[in-house]
């Protein structure tokens, strides 16, 4: 007797979103229910034709702009949120799929570990979620796993640990148009100083979040913390499917962060991130030092791809997230991530059977 097929609804339906059912299609064991997106030109739609997938003898999926109109109480398992990077507007959404009875698993950078940013609102939604029987999981490839969990695991073969040097130096082709606009991709330098200075220009939100979660996950206190700025000018027309930058304008951001213990650095973090960077002679690659007994250097080249990584870490984290017990998880909270290469439903707990 197999379990019933694991049911997801899909809130936002960008690059991620869409990305994502893709996946969740060519697995077995899973579903998906509903889809609320605001873009007129999916309103009404259905998600085969979205995507031009085959539908084969699965039910039409419409898109809906009222979430209300997808989820109500127990309609579903779970809930993969994509439509914001701040835990503070992610909130209400959360809250309102917690109290339906669904597990959630955010994209929200602040999600990730949203202890650092938000601990009032942190407390809240692990208050509601147990309330509810449900969790709450904020994930993705930065921060989730690349410049955080990677590099507690790898500290995993250590006796002691004394400073971490993390760098990611990745392409922003692959995601959407919050995060071209978030980043000022093809914005004047003018222009781009401008927003900078009211505050309207997140570039690469996660560093607090990654230092926060490395910090808990191996006994750190952090009594400062600093991040800086700077964009990245390309001297070439670049286009990727959602940005465009002409010579002289925006790329991307380089963002660097320290974190320090009794005025001692013991985090140091490096995120250049563009679009096209190979039309610019940059390589991209993932690279962890990490200062202890005994020393530990990885690298990744090129980078892990930011779109696939994403999409995947999401979707193989639903039957971990299910699994878990009520509340507000981390990803040091829950078991090491992998890929889903077999049938979702065997890696559920418990036996209802169809």
């Amino acid at each position: 007797m197999r379990r019933n097929n694991i049911k997801i609804v899909i809130w936002g339906f960008g690059a991620m979103g869409s990305g994502m059912a893709k996946m969740i299609l060519n697995k077995t064991g899973m579903e998906i229910v509903g889809v609320c997106d605001r873009n007129p030109n999916y309103i009404g739609k259905n998600i085969y034709s979205i995507l031009g997938s085959n539908q084969m003898d699965r039910p039409d999926v419409i898109v809906k702009a009222d979430i209300a109109e997808v989820v109500s109480k127990a309609s579903c398992d779970l809930v993969i949120l994509a439509t914001d990077s701040f835990t503070a507007k992610a909130f209400p959404k959360i809250k309102w799929l917690l109290e339906q009875h669904v597990n959630v698993i955010s994209t929200a950078e602040e999600m990730a570990y949203p202890y650092v940013n938000q601990p009032v609102l942190s407390k809240e939604m692990d208050k509601i979620a147990k309330a509810n029987g449900v969790t709450i999981l904020g994930t993705g490839i930065n921060p989730g796993m690349m410049m955080d969990l990677l590099v507690i695991m790898l500290t995993g073969v250590m006796e002691n640990v004394e400073k971490i040097d993390v760098s990611r130096i990745n392409s922003l082709s692959p995601f959407g148009e919050t995060v071209m606009v978030e980043q000022g991709v093809g914005l004047s330098i003018e222009a781009f100083t401008e927003k900078l200075k009211n505050g309207e220009i997140a570039g690469h939100v996660g560093f607090r979040e990654s230092s926060g979660m490395m910090s808990a996950a191996i006994g750190w206190k952090l009594d400062k913390f600093e991040q800086q700025m700077q964009p990245i000018i390309t001297n070439i027309d670049r286009k990727s499917p959602y940005g465009f930058a002409k010579s002289g304008h925006v790329a991307g951001i380089n963002m660097t962060a320290q974190g320090y213990q009794n005025q001692k650095l013991i985090i140091n973090m490096s995120h250049p991130q563009q679009i096209e960077p190979k039309l610019a002679g940059v390589d991209t690659g993932d690279y962890i030092n990490i200062t202890g007994n005994p020393k530990v250097s990885m690298a990744i080249t090129p980078e892990i791809d930011g779109g696939i990584g994403t999409i995947a870490i999401c979707v193989n984290m639903i039957p971990h997230v299910i699994n878990a017990k009520p509340g507000l998880k981390t990803m040091i909270d829950l078991p090491v991530p992998r890929a889903i290469m077999g049938d979702v439903r065997d890696m559920i707990d418990g036996d209802d059977c169809e």
